[in-house]
């Protein structure tokens, strides 16, 4: 009761975090792909590729955390992550883009 809990910022942490968990599991996905890759082909860019998507998720949810006290600057974190993610690995990252780009907007330019 004495709690004061600010749910201005609810609906970005929410989305944030989700997308950022999706953003976990496309990674490792990517990464899978990338080490059956590298055993036909000794290629190894998918799976490096995979885990700068791993680091972009993390800090989506970091993003997402941060929202609900600084709202720009979580805004911004998770804008970043959001375009890390579809840069390193394309279409394995376009849900958690998706998320994380509109909760980043709505963290930047949502008033309240």
């Amino acid at each position: 009761m004495g709690e004061n809990f600010n749910t201005a910022r609810i609906t970005e942490f929410i989305l944030g975090l989700i997308g950022g968990i999706f953003g976990v599991l496309s990674s490792i996905l990517a990464m899978f792909v990338g080490s059956i890759d590298a055993v036909f082909t000794g290629s190894t860019t998918v799976s490096s590729l995979g885990v700068s998507a791993l680091f972009a998720s993390i800090v989506g949810i970091i993003g997402s955390v941060v929202v609900k006290k600084r709202d720009k600057l979580g805004g911004i974190l998770m804008i970043v992550s959001a375009i890390w993610g579809i840069i390193s690995i394309s279409l394995f990252y376009i849900l958690s883009f998706v998320l994380l780009l509109m909760a980043g907007l709505m963290g930047v330019f949502r008033k309240g």
